[in-house]
């Protein structure tokens, strides 16, 4: 038997003093390319994260990589989150600084990081230009870092990840993010660099993966568990529904029946026309999916809606039958609206708790700053229970699972019992059973008047309560259902 590429030995880890990884040990041979899945918070990240040397981990973790390889000798880790700086090294970046022209260019544009990262492996950036357009890409060479999409940003960290082709590649979450098109291509060109040397560690539950995945793996009690084949992997347990909080069965007051109307509204960076002309109505209890490839202008569009946006004053909108600019505050505006991106999450209050980034839906702020009242405080144990986090209110978000981050947030969206809900991929990070549970809880909640926008590029994985369908491609509307007898595809 040949020996192995890696070599785990006796991996213990743990987090805020629980035990994340238990004398793990783990052996990967030549051609062996491992998937692993499994339950919500169960280590896998952690996993990866201690291979890199990313996580304070004891044991034994020994490469013995191939010195004659023309693949660089070394392991490396695409975690589920990127992470860039500004031009001064500093990553304390706020959640409307995408936004704002006068603090774009404070990070490098998409292709002088491209560059920057060629220089520093020694690559050839013609090499690169394939994936890029593979992934749907190459038009965002001038987009500066704080512009791009959470999508877009997981394509950059893709992008330099195929570019490098190391020996051994560890991707946590590949397809966070990314339209069909991209997912359908990333298998495709993981599946010819696996043929050509690179092993692959795949940290994901999807189903939809490369065809060189030959061997699948959990982690049970910090142990790594070798199964047969992905229908052997353990899932969460499913979620018992509870009744819906009583104020959430409470339609929201609403003084008209427009929400919003966007007409004709463009959006420009310089020489780039991020939305053209886009015209757009959302009655009162209406519920529509906002749908397009990564870099369409949804991100751009939504944050129109939710008062971020500056040139919102220099088009033609009305939300909630006012005008944008005749007198309301944005905190009127966010005031009737509940939201979560993954952009929110991103840039979120890393010292919140989870009982504070749950208060902090009240006031819309990003983090805690207000002392709650008597009867927001009831509606936040309501809602914690709900979603089964009131074990967890003390924790500081970031040190949940991914998971049970996202809970807690969409608990923020809802808490305050919004008349218009904008969930753009809320269910990015959750597993299949957190995922339903959240889409039937949509699905009650379209009952009690709620108005609803929701970003979703898996079809398996949206509410059925939809009945509307907004498409952007290129910035443009390129279609568009109104009826409750359309189908979403």
């Amino acid at each position: 038997m040949p020996n192995p590429v890696v070599h785990i030995a006796h991996l213990d880890l743990h987090y805020a003093g629980t035990a994340v990884l238990c004398d793990l040990n783990w052996r990967i041979y030549p051609g062996e390319h491992w998937l692993i899945a499994g339950k919500s918070g169960s280590g896998k990240s952690s996993l990866a994260k201690a291979i890199v040397k990313q996580e304070k981990a004891s044991g034994e973790v020994i490469f013995q990589f191939d010195p004659n390889s023309p693949m660089p000798a070394k392991a490396y880790y695409v975690s589920n989150w990127y992470q860039f700086t500004n031009l001064e090294g500093d990553r304390n970046f706020y959640y409307q600084q995408r936004y704002n022209k006068q603090q774009q260019n404070d990070t490098l544009t998409v292709y002088a990081d491209l560059v920057h990262f060629g220089q520093k492996q020694q690559l050839d950036l013609q090499d690169a230009e394939p994936i890029l357009k593979a992934l749907g890409f190459e038009n965002c060479r001038a987009t500066q870092l704080i512009e791009l999409s959470s999508g877009e940003h997981k394509k950059l960290q893709l992008v330099q990840a195929l570019w490098l082709r190391p020996q051994l590649l560890i991707l946590d979450e590949p397809y966070t993010g990314l339209d069909r098109r991209s997912r359908t291509n990333l298998n495709l060109i993981l599946d010819e660099i696996a043929h050509a040397g690179t092993q692959l560690i795949l940290i994901t539950n999807d189903s939809d993966i490369p065809t060189s995945i030959n061997r699948f793996a959990q982690i049970e009690q910090g142990r790594l568990q070798s199964v047969t084949d992905l229908s052997k992997i353990a899932q969460d347990e499913e979620r018992r529904q509870k009744p819906l909080p009583y104020f959430l069965q409470q339609a929201p007051y609403v003084d008209t029946d427009t929400m919003i109307e966007l007409r004709d509204v463009s959006v420009r960076y310089g020489e780039k026309e991020v939305l053209k002309n886009v015209s757009w109505r959302v009655h009162a209890g209406e519920k529509w999916l906002l749908q397009g490839p990564n870099g369409s202008g949804k991100s751009t569009l939504l944050s129109l809606l939710n008062g971020d946006h500056p040139q919102a004053y220099a088009n033609d909108i009305f939300l909630f039958g006012k005008k944008r600019g005749t007198g309301e505050s944005i905190w009127d505006i966010k005031a009737k609206i509940g939201i979560i991106s993954p952009e929110l999450h991103w840039y979120f209050d890393k010292n919140a708790t989870v009982w504070h980034t749950v208060a902090s839906g009240f006031y819309d702020s990003i983090g805690w700053f207000v002392q709650v009242k008597y009867e927001e405080k009831k509606q936040m144990e309501q809602v914690l229970d709900f979603f089964d986090l009131l074990e967890d209110k003390d924790k500081l978000l970031h040190t949940l699972p991914l998971g049970k981050q996202r809970l807690a947030l969409l608990a923020r969206t809802i808490v305050k019992n919004p008349q218009l809900l904008i969930l753009d991929e809320p269910c990015q990070g959750l597993d299949k059973s957190q995922t339903a549970h959240f889409n039937a809880v949509l699905d009650e909640l379209s009952g009690y008047g709620k108005t609803l926008i929701y970003v979703g590029h898996y079809e398996s994985q949206l509410p059925s309560c939809l009945d509307n369908r907004l498409v952007l491609e290129d910035g443009k509307v390129i279609f568009r259902t109104c009826s409750p007898e359309s189908s979403i595809v």
